[in-house]
């Protein structure tokens, strides 16, 4: 039985080694695009909140507002109308919206900014006050404040918040082979499900899982070792 599988895991090789290609696509680009869109996003939001420093006037209540419906908007959206919504605008942009794993990722970095955004702001308002009272007395300007105060205080739960986002950005991925993003999840469906060839099926299945198990461990060993509190 179990020498069954192994030919029938080498017969589908290629086309796996192809789903996970893809699936590696789609996390880098809503990986990048939680950092490099979603990290500043969650610091906004948490600066122009009430009772920090930029949540005083009224302009700043109005920029935390929109950013939090905008957060609120995508979070809540359920995800495969997002994907099917955002059709025609990936179509404008890129120039073609399905069968291609970059086409794909557009939904998925939507997500990620607001998924990650989120976290960061979290992470934030769970710093001490007395982190950002010293900033204060020291002078420290909004980016002094950010970069030597709040991200150093709050490394090993930013680290955290990300391990868990990516693992959420790998179940999305599953789910954009409706758009010919393909990926691994699409490879269970097309290869295991849809041909009733379970076995195919169930091993894609534990190679998300231990793929998962990994990157958990891996950000969880990273956050500890970040963590000087």
């Amino acid at each position: 039985m179990l020498e069954e599988i192994i030919v029938r895991v080498i017969e589908y090789w290629p086309k796996l080694w192809k789903s996970l290609q893809e699936t590696s696509i789609m996390l880098f680009f809503s990986s990048a695009a939680a950092i490099l869109l979603g990290l500043p996003l969650g610091t906004l939001l948490f600066l122009t909140s009430p009772g920090q420093r930029m949540g005083k006037a009224r302009k700043d209540y109005f920029l935390n507002s929109s950013l939090n419906l905008f957060v609120n908007i995508v979070r809540s959206f359920p995800f495969l109308l997002l994907v099917v919504a955002m059709q025609p605008l990936i179509r404008m942009v890129y120039g073609r919206a399905t069968g291609d794993p970059i086409a794909a990722s557009f939904p998925m970095m939507l997500i990620a900014i607001a998924l990650y955004a989120r976290f960061v702001e979290q992470s934030l308002h769970d710093i001490p006050k007395g982190v950002v009272e010293l900033a204060d007395s020291l002078g420290a300007n909004t980016w002094e404040l950010v970069t030597q105060f709040l991200f150093v205080e709050a490394r090993s739960s930013l680290i955290i918040g990300f391990t868990t986002a990516f693992v959420s950005f790998l179940s999305y991925s599953t789910i954009m082979g409706v758009v010919g993003g393909g990926g691994i999840g699409d490879f269970a469906i097309r290869y295991g499900y849809q041909r009733y060839e379970t076995d195919i099926m169930y091993f894609a299945i534990i190679l998300i899982i231990i793929i998962v198990q990994i990157l958990q461990w891996l950000g969880l060993k990273i956050a500890r070792k970040l963590d000087k509190r």
